[in-house]
């Protein structure tokens, strides 16, 4: 025996793919304005380092050395950021490709990396409020 679904549940089902839908498209579709950006480099929930993106004139590397001595390899092109090594196991933060806007930050879970991008207007210290890492 079927039973046909309720008007709520119809509404309620549409309502949440266009939801998911509007966020897909917020994440996938590319930013209009190409604003300077600077890159917040924290691990262990302290900044390590601020790069400011449109001031790099060429791709440069260094490394991140964290406890136990986990390595991260960050790589500086003008205007983006990215991991091209690590030394962890699943190595997702090296998938996870170079970044050109704040949408998304590289994390690296193990060794407790993250890299964030900021619109270099804002102001040069990086907010006090707490946040995911913080937590």
């Amino acid at each position: 025996m079927k039973t046909k679904p309720t008007k709520n549940a119809v509404i309620i089902t549409a309502f949440l793919l266009l939801a998911a839908l509007a966020s897909l498209l917020f994440l996938l579709l590319p930013v209009a304005e190409d604003a300077p950006y600077t890159a917040d480099i924290y691990q262990n929930g302290e900044l390590l380092m601020s790069i400011p993106l449109q001031e790099t004139a060429e791709t440069y590397s260094f490394t991140v050395e964290g406890e136990n001595h986990c390595v991260n390899v960050v790589q500086v092109c003008p205007g983006s950021i990215g991991i091209v090594s690590a030394d962890c196991p699943d190595k997702l933060c090296v998938g996870q490709g170079f970044i050109r806007d704040s949408r998304l930050p590289i994390t690296c879970l193990p060794n407790r990396l993250v890299i964030q991008l900021r619109p270099s207007s804002d102001s040069e210290a990086p907010s006090d409020l707490p946040d995911a890492i913080t937590y």
